[in-house]
């Protein structure tokens, strides 16, 4: 019916549209669709001349996952106490407690996506405090944000790829640092107590830092390979 949702056939009707040179007010009387129903729908997704059906299609359906609300018995039960043991190991990696529990509410909500104000209804505290948690963890990439075009605001995402990122950042700080450790070793003269202290822990980064990268890429390849096979 006029105004209802787009069905994957009225998206490939609209790409033959656009691919025809017809104007948005001509689709929509094609499709017998609200013009700002086919003007919405192209702007989300490429575009004239970036439209793509099939991608369309699916991007909408990744959304509408996104959109789902937290069900309401997250916060008790078995539940909430898995997510309480969640954040006490992220605490004790060093994350403080608000940005321990954010995570920790991303991570055990179906979608992994949620927006600040629902991370911020879900653990009951307030929007400033969530925005100070997820700068922390994007800084950290260990989440990322998506604009959610339709409402015009920020969404949340924890996806496949996130603990990968979280490494390869870590991965990258101890590089940097080996970097500098051996620059003041080299400044301080290796014969000192101080340059010498600081070429040991260049050093040692230096190796950490590279068995981090070379694990991480080995991680990678064998996930990639069991998704492939249907093992992961």
């Amino acid at each position: 019916m006029p105004g209802g949702r787009l069905t994957h056939q009225d998206r490939r009707r609209i790409a033959d549209g656009l691919a025809e040179g017809l104007s948005h007010t001509e689709i929509a009387a094609r499709l017998n669709r609200p013009l700002s129903t086919i003007t919405r729908e192209v702007a989300r997704n490429g575009g004239r001349d970036g439209y793509q059906a099939d991608e369309a299609h699916q991007a909408t359906r990744q959304r509408a996952r996104r959109s789902q609300p937290v069900p309401a018995d997250r916060g008790s039960g078995a539940v909430g106490d898995l997510e309480e043991r969640f954040t006490e190991i992220m605490i004790s990696t060093g994350l403080s407690r608000m940005t321990a529990r954010v995570l920790a509410a991303l991570y055990l909500t179906d979608s992994g996506s949620l927006t600040a104000a629902e991370l911020a209804r879900h653990l009951q505290v307030s929007p400033a405090s969530i925005s100070k948690a997820v700068a922390e963890l994007e800084q950290q990439e260990l989440i990322r944000r998506d604009r959610d075009p339709r409402r015009r605001r920020d969404r949340y995402v924890i996806d496949a790829d996130a603990w990968f990122r979280g490494w390869m950042a870590s991965a990258r700080q101890n590089t940097l640092l080996a970097d500098f450790a051996r620059q003041g070793a080299e400044t301080l003269g290796a014969a000192s107590p101080a340059g010498a202290r600081l070429r040991d822990i260049g050093d040692f980064f230096h190796h950490v830092g590279h068995a981090m990268l070379e694990a991480a890429e080995q991680w990678r390849a064998a996930y990639a390979a069991g998704r492939t096979t249907g093992r992961v």
